[in-house]
């Protein structure tokens, strides 16, 4: 028998206001616009890291290949928990392998073409990394490297400097053609989420809502498809113990 004491659209609103609201009086109460930054951050990481699979790290991070380069800092870093042999911490920052990662994202106060622009660079420097792929052993022989999976990209904010807040103004913001560029998820929790097509043709625009939870469940579902990262080449990595 059903127990007609819970409502899951009651719980799902509640996560999404809970965000909201968060979001909303760290922007009221913080005068100081790094500490705002800094509240908005830790608002995205904290649910994140609550609602994700266990499988996934969260993390504000630095991304790092073999080959000995960096990306810029990134607010979000989504990265494997389970088959990730290592990650970096020096002095409070964290460096995880560029094999590792599965999406980055930047949290801002709010959504325009500045921060867009922004979070595209951001995703760039994770995206041109050099990322390596072993075979993969197994109890009847070798599977093939796996190939290198699109990392997943996005901006959060709170609210949208643009009237109405998610429009063709949002929508030719995101528009690239470059696939390093490309944000395909983001949520505006006053106003909605966006989504880019997988294939990058296309991007959809969803009013309203409970743009929060909605942008969870999205993400969710695109990580689900990516399976797991590649078998990484530990050895490049330690090439460096001897430079």
């Amino acid at each position: 028998m059903a127990n007609n004491t819970w409502s899951l659209n009651v719980l799902l609103e509640g996560l999404h206001s809970d965000i909201e609201q968060k979001l909303a009086t760290a922007r009221k109460t913080f005068g100081h616009p790094g500490t705002k930054g800094d509240a908005s951050e830790s608002i995205w990481l904290e649910m994140l890291k609550t609602y994700l699979p266990q499988r996934y790290s969260v993390n504000k991070a630095f991304v790092v290949d073999s080959q000995g380069n960096f990306s810029d800092q990134i607010d979000i870093v989504i990265s494997d928990r389970q088959y990730s042999p290592f990650i970096f911490q020096y002095q409070g920052q964290t460096v995880v392998p560029s094999e590792s990662v599965y999406a980055v994202f930047e949290a801002k106060q709010s959504i325009n073409a500045a921060q867009i622009s922004y979070a595209q660079d951001k995703a760039e420097s994770v995206r041109q990394l050099h990322r390596t792929s072993l075979p993969i052993p197994h109890a009847g022989g070798t599977y093939p490297p796996k190939p290198l999976a699109h990392i997943l990209a996005g901006l959060l904010t709170f609210e949208s400097d643009w009237t109405p807040g998610l429009g063709t103004s949002l929508e030719n913001s995101i528009s690239t053609t470059d696939s390093q560029r490309r944000l395909d998820l983001g949520c505006v929790a006053a106003h909605g989420t966006f989504c880019t097509a997988i294939d990058g043709s296309s991007c959809s625009l969803t009013q309203g809502g409970k743009p929060a939870t909605a942008f969870l469940f999205e993400l969710i579902a695109r990580l689900q498809t990516q399976a797991t990262v590649p078998m990484i080449d530990v050895r490049a990595y330690a090439a460096w113990l001897n430079v």
